[in-house]
């Protein structure tokens, strides 16, 4: 039994813990973290594809009701703010006609959260490529309907968990 000055600790779900915790940076603190580690590491790595570097068939804009869909999901300020709190904003996002994905990492390291609409679901992408014991697993890809991607609850939860087993990227990626 915790003393009194010893916080009780949540029950647990099963679910190991994200490492580390949440900086609580103001948007000023992440943007100065963000440059220093730019600066330290020398990195000319973009946070963006540059206009120019785009073949004219390409697209950076998400379809409207693509966009509708991961407004409605508010997946991106949730990302947003795992980057900027965990990352100190060295991830990237990139959008795509049918989704939006969050890339972090270099080299050997390089992960990703994809998310995808079809059919006015949205698709998380998984790094599993089996069935999980989640109602919605397809085998790749978590599919949440609107009333699944509108709790924000689950959202979380479905993020956290993307975050901690994200998809890593081969080398030829």
């Amino acid at each position: 039994m915790p003393g009194k000055n010893t916080p009780e600790r949540p029950p647990r779900t099963g679910k190991a813990p994200i490492l580390g915790q949440s900086h609580g940076l103001s948007d000023r603190e992440g943007e100065m973290i963000k440059q220093m580690i730019r600066e330290e590491q020398h990195s000319s790595r973009e946070l963006f594809i540059p206009q120019q570097d785009l073949s004219d068939e390409a697209t950076t804009t998400m379809t409207p009701p693509t966009a509708k869909v991961i407004e409605s999901s508010r997946i991106r300020p949730i990302l947003e703010m795992f980057n900027r709190d965990f990352l100190y904003g060295q991830g990237r996002f990139d959008e795509y006609k049918s989704g939006l994905i969050f890339k972090w990492g270099d080299g050997y390291s390089r992960r990703h959260i994809w998310a995808s609409v079809e059919d006015g679901n949205l698709l998380l992408e998984t790094s599993h490529e089996k069935k999980c014991d989640k109602p919605y697993c397809n085998g790749t890809h978590h599919v949440l309907t609107p009333e699944l991607y509108n709790d924000l609850n689950l959202i979380n939860q479905e993020l956290g968990d993307r975050f901690r087993r994200p998809v890593y990227e081969s080398t030829e990626d």
